[in-house]
């Protein structure tokens, strides 16, 4: 016979995650409390959402505790994605400032 062993973690743990979730939360509400504009407002809060997204993957879905193989496997191809967004982006600010320069009078 198997016997199941459910791995059991400390409360504790999870608490001090929501709480950090919120303090996240807290911080992301203040920036557009304070006033921030522009880019600075956006990385902040870009900033504050992919910190809580991590905690809530690391912790509630179990990556902390599994295999490097698991890991990479749901991690990494999001981050190809982002990397590859990114050229994009990049190739698209060229375009646009090679037509702006070439097709404007």
């Amino acid at each position: 016979m198997s016997q199941d062993h459910a791995q059991q973690h400390p409360l504790s743990t999870y608490l001090w995650v929501w709480f950090l979730l919120f303090l996240l939360s807290v911080f992301s509400y203040m920036v557009d409390y304070v006033g921030f504009e522009g880019l600075l407002k956006w990385s902040l809060i870009t900033l504050f959402m992919l910190l809580k997204a991590g905690l809530i993957v690391a912790v509630f879905m179990h990556m902390v505790w599994e295999r490097l193989a698991i890991v990479c496997a749901v991690l990494v191809p999001p981050g190809v994605l982002v990397f590859l967004m990114l050229l994009m982006a990049l190739e698209a600010d060229y375009t646009l400032s090679m037509r702006l320069r070439f097709f404007s009078g």
